[in-house]
């Protein structure tokens, strides 16, 4: 897809159980979320990007979702993360499987700054019980978005329908999800 990286940097070591649960980047107990945070943080700010998403499931597979604060995410951005975390835990100790991924157009937003890059683009909004608005996205906290919009309304005295410009604020507890809007045309 356009302006999504969608370069995943992906391994995955073989299990030995005789191998002890250490790593050089911890205290030796599994890993958790808190510690790969940890150890991608400070790379990730130096590339100019954000951490949207970490995931780590049951079987060791992890997940690093990121967004850049001025541009795109690339390949080099991923793999340069990647690599960090092959230097803070030892693959074939940890025997875990890694992507490490852009936030990409397709996915809702998760994060507060993923809003705030957003102002004044366009956005597809879908609300909980299923309506659907694109809107220009005009301001966003952690509670609530801003969106500016034009809808066909009746107007009294008018027999035909009238765009209406709107700018409302949605709390967010309303939204299903939030992405990039993308239109074709």
């Amino acid at each position: 897809m356009a302006g999504q990286a969608g370069h995943d940097a992906k391994r995955k070591a073989g299990h030995d159980a005789r191998a002890p649960a250490v790593s050089a980047g911890h205290d030796g107990k599994d890993m958790t979320k808190e510690q790969i945070i940890q150890a991608v943080e400070t790379a990730v700010a130096e590339r100019g990007c954000f951490l949207v998403e970490v995931t780590l499931s049951a079987a060791n597979d992890i997940e690093i979702v990121l967004e850049k604060e001025e541009g795109i995410v690339d390949w080099d951005d991923c793999a340069a993360i990647d690599k960090v975390m092959h230097e803070a835990f030892d693959q074939d100790v940890e025997d875990y499987a890694l992507t490490v991924s852009s936030a990409g157009l397709d996915r809702p937003f998760k994060v507060l700054r993923q809003y705030l890059k957003a102002v004044g683009t366009q956005v597809d909004v879908k609300f909980k019980g299923g309506r659907r608005l694109v809107a220009t996205l005009k301001a966003a906290t952690e509670d609530s978005v801003t969106l500016q919009y034009t809808a066909l309304e009746a107007v009294e005295g008018k027999k035909k329908k009238e765009k209406v410009e709107h700018c409302d604020t949605y709390p967010l507890a309303e939204i299903n999800s939030v992405t990039p809007y993308i239109d074709f045309k």
